[in-house]
């Protein structure tokens, strides 16, 4: 087959728009290359190309008329338009996922109503509705903790059935004021239910025990008082089947009490009221039971439905009564639970043992915990190297509400986490560093507790239906009088709820309360102790300071209505002890101080507290350093402070100095 013409090789000059050599000289290049032919060596024409022939292989030739055809989109297949995320995903990241540009989904984004950045994190739900709009889908392959920790039986979740569960023994808290014989009847109730051999050695106590009456078992928790019970409340752990209530007979009811009985009733576990010390000779039961009444709690023998049991540490009277009646009452809450399930429970207290490393007391919920198993408990996983009971011995398994000292966790766990048992230890490490994940995030977008300013934009989000709060006041009268007319707000849009009203200071036990139950302080001629406000403010507990009662009612009514603008607020400078008083002519009572923190500025607004209680408030009207007059005196420096018009300053009052600012308030 001879060469083709030059003309349908290479198309004439004026076909192809004359387009110039090389050189740029004008001549047309393609007489010359169909001179030499096609074939012709050292030299490769502009048309030719390489096509496979009938063996696959690739040789010269000449281009064919084919029609060009468009560029085609291609589609991914459906498995590739699904794109698995955890939890969270970046903008970018699901933009370089989808094969789309990061503007395109911020258009999309700020479309929807969110104004976002490229590194702008997006939740499962939103990056969901994100991608379906690009026709893609996402799946959550997130961590599934609750799926590894599901409490399937041992046996197989479809055995399972209600002849699985047997009845356990009752949990009991032993709560009351100071020294009206709470660890007294402890050791009472567990002196009489061990021998004397049993009492020796590492016998001291583990944080819980159990005593034996008549076959039957209670469970009982020595906590450090109500701090710890409610610590355990706050982390979601209903760990108390019932709380004994000790009251002294010579005593009657005291603000510990009162504490003891609204936590016990924020909680919601039945009491049983424990009379104590009725070996005085000054013993009045009967005053006791007057004293209960006013919180709800009636004597079965006046007509109520509390169980009161009238005993005596000190001569173990009734104490087998007392016990009659904790198996009464768990008789009648018919406590049950799954001995065949995986492993559950809480842990009572931790701690870290030189010898022996990590010790962890816990209490069994359900299942059976064994020598061996793999445990995880908050942050920290291992396997069960030894269990020791609260007398000593070692166990080889524990049942539902059954103690033991364990050892063999990798750290030390909080008191209050709950543990779980997992198939092996490489589940229990997972979830540990998952957990561990999890706090670290929480920690960088922790969030605070709610406070006045927040509660009406929350309403509105339909994220709170009450307010709670706990009202301390300088006397009686004044607690009784905010909550009445408090609890007189109470709407159908947010109810609310006053969790405990004590006399006196704002301590610790108040703030903890509060952040267990996310409520708000309000405290009325009364200070929080340092402690206490350096609790709260970790916690973020909002604590609201009134001395007109009208301020805190209109406060928390313009919270609830959404109307709260306030204008001014209180800012504090600085905290002063009166170490000495002198009494000076013409001029009056200076108070001869020293700066305990902050600072002191002359001229500054000042409250005189004596015993957490508000005596005095009013303007400083001089400040001195020796014989000069000084605008501030800083922590750690002596000053002598003068009080307008007020004389009454006393050797061990403190001082606090403070200024109202203007601030402008935004929901």
């Amino acid at each position: 087959m001879g060469a083709p013409p030059a003309d349908e090789v290479f198309p004439a000059k004026e076909a192809r728009g004359g387009k110039k050599n090389k050189k740029g000289k004008g001549a047309d290049y393609s007489a010359a290359a169909a001179a030499a032919g096609p074939g012709a060596p050292g030299r490769r024409t502009r048309r030719e190309v390489f096509e496979p022939d009938r063996n696959g292989k690739f040789r010269k030739g000449r281009k064919s008329d084919r029609t060009t055809k468009k560029t085609e989109v291609t589609v991914s297949k459906a498995i590739k338009r699904i794109i698995r995320i955890s939890d969270v995903i970046t903008v970018a990241e699901l933009a370089k996922r989808m094969g789309v540009k990061g503007k395109d989904l911020i258009k999309e984004l700020m479309r929807q109503g969110t104004m976002v950045t490229i590194n702008h994190p997006l939740d499962f739900e939103t990056a969901a509705i994100l991608a379906s709009e690009f026709n893609y889908e996402v799946e959550n392959v997130a961590f599934d903790e609750e799926t590894l920790l599901e409490h399937s039986s041992v046996k197989g979740a479809e055995e399972a059935s209600a002849d699985d569960l047997k009845t356990r023994p009752p949990v009991v808290t032993i709560m009351g004021h100071v020294d009206h014989g709470k660890t007294s009847l402890l050791d009472a109730i567990r002196t009489a239910n061990v021998t004397a051999g049993e009492a020796g050695g590492i016998t001291q106590h583990i944080g819980a025990y159990d005593v034996e009456l008549d076959g039957k078992k209670i469970t009982f928790l020595d906590t450090p008082g109500h701090e710890a019970f409610t610590a355990m409340r706050a982390r979601g752990a209903k760990v108390t089947d019932i709380v004994i209530l000790v009251v002294a007979a010579d005593d009657g009811v005291m603000p510990q009490t009162r504490e003891a009985i609204n936590h016990a009733k924020a909680a919601g576990v039945p009491i049983i009221v424990a009379i104590n010390k009725m070996d005085k000779p000054n013993a009045t039961p009967d005053k006791v039971r007057q004293g209960l009444t006013e919180f709800g709690l009636v004597s079965e023998d006046w007509g109520g439905d509390t169980i009161f049991v009238e005993v005596s540490a000190k001569l173990h009277t009734n104490l087998d009564r007392l016990l009659e009646m904790i198996l009464l009452q768990a008789e009648v809450m018919d406590l049950k639970a799954n001995p065949t399930k995986r492993v559950r429970g809480i842990i009572v207290e931790a701690r870290l043992d030189k010898g022996r490393g990590p010790v962890v007391t816990v209490l069994v919920q359900e299942g059976t915990l064994k020598i061996g198993d793999p445990i995880v408990a908050g942050t920290h996983y291992g396997r069960v190297r030894s269990m020791i009971n609260d007398r000593g011995e070692r166990v080889d398994a524990a049942g539902p509400s059954f103690p033991v000292e364990v050892t063999g966790l990798s750290g030390v766990p909080d008191a209050g986490d709950m543990f779980h048992a997992v198939e092996d230890e490489k589940t229990a490490k997972d979830v540990a560093q998952h957990r561990a994940q999890k706090l670290r995030e929480t920690e960088l977008a922790r969030t605070s507790k709610v406070s006045l300013e927040q509660l009406f934009a929350r309403i509105q989000e339909g994220d709170i239906k009450e307010l709670k709060v706990i009202i301390k006041g300088d006397v009686q009268g004044s607690v009784e009088a905010v909550r009445d007319s408090l609890t007189k707000l109470s709407t159908d849009a947010c109810r609310l709820v006053v969790l405990h009203t004590g006399v006196g200071g704002i301590i610790e036990s108040d703030v903890s309360l509060a952040s267990a139950s996310d409520a708000i302080v309000i405290g009325f001629n009364v200070r929080p102790e340092p402690k206490a406000a350096t609790l709260a403010e970790s916690e973020g507990v909002d604590i609201r300071l009134y001395n007109i009662i009208y301020d805190a009612v209109a406060d928390v009514r313009n919270a609830m209505e959404g109307l709260l603008a306030p204008t001014l607020r209180e800012k504090f400078l600085g905290r002063v002890e009166v170490r000495e008083t002198f009494s000076v002519s013409k001029i009056g009572t200076i108070a001869g101080c020293y700066v305990l923190d902050g600072k002191v500025l002359r001229g500054a607004k000042v409250r005189l507290v004596r015993d957490n209680v508000v005596v005095w408030e009013g303007k400083m009207n001089s400040l001195k350093r020796f014989k000069d007059d000084v605008k501030e005196a800083a922590a750690g420096y002596e000053c002598g402070i003068g009080l307008e018009n007020y004389n009454g300053a006393k050797v061990g009052d403190i001082i606090e100095v403070f200024e109202i600012e203007e601030i402008k308030t935004a929901l």
